[in-house]
């Protein structure tokens, strides 16, 4: 049986957590098991940069550092399910990619 992959991105964990959260109700509605969410490691993006503009002056430095929540979801392929989460409304912050598995 066909399945679908579903991997949610976003820089905060909440709004990843919101949309589990409606995936998991349409799945439990429709009676499918779901398998995941899958926890990822989190990408940690680090920069670190001179405070002084100019370069003179002591060496002091900024660092700034930006996570990468990942999860990744598995449920079946039937149009029952996967019409509802095309509808689903997710926040700018969350990237959502939608791939069919075999």
């Amino acid at each position: 049986m066909a399945k679908v992959r579903i991997k949610l991105n976003s820089i905060e964990i909440a709004p990843i957590n919101q949309v589990i959260e409606s995936i998991r109700e349409i799945t439990q509605r429709a009676g499918v098991v779901m398998r995941g969410p899958i926890p990822l490691p989190t990408r940690k993006l680090k920069v670190t940069t001179r405070k002084s503009p100019c370069g003179a002056g002591t060496a002091t430095f900024d660092r700034f550092e930006m996570r990468v929540h990942r999860r990744i979801i598995d449920i079946p392929a039937e149009d029952r399910i996967l019409h509802p989460i095309m509808k689903l409304q997710i926040p700018r912050s969350v990237q959502i990619k939608i791939e069919m598995k075999d």
